[in-house]
């Protein structure tokens, strides 16, 4: 569990180091923790937008806090960070990076289809409201 963000585990409890679990409650939660939370709900063959997942946060015009976040992840996490795009539908990641290919793998797995590089935010974009 050590890779799966506090935030997605439980929104009550959390484990500490030695195992025990505390109520947490009442602590409100960090802009890193409720971007982890609109992520893990993004759900496979969708996509959001870096400033969709900032406004659905609660975090309106923070899209850059957003990749900042996301970059930082654990190596294996479990987040379904790849689901996360640029505005254009494009993945911001250096082209032909392990890292963009990896993360188009991942898309095309769930059915996304790239066309010349993007991706149709309005067949694949994710409608948190619906």
């Amino acid at each position: 569990m050590a890779d799966v963000p506090v935030a997605v585990m439980s929104l009550k409890t959390a484990m500490a180091h030695d195992g025990a679990v505390a109520d947490v409650s009442a602590e409100p939660l960090t802009d890193a923790e409720r971007i982890w939370q609109v992520v893990a709900r993004i759900p496979p063959g969708r996509v959001c937008s870096y400033g969709q997942v900032a406004e659905l946060a609660g975090l309106p015009r923070r899209a850059r806090l957003v990749g900042r976040i996301l970059s930082r992840l654990p190596q294996g996490s479990r987040l379904p960070w790849h689901r996360v795009v640029n505005a254009r539908g494009e993945l911001s990641l250096p082209q032909g990076s392990a890292g963009e290919l990896r993360q188009r793998s991942l898309l095309e797995t769930e059915g996304v289809c790239f066309l010349r590089g993007r991706i149709s935010l309005a067949l694949y974009r994710w409608d948190a409201e619906g």
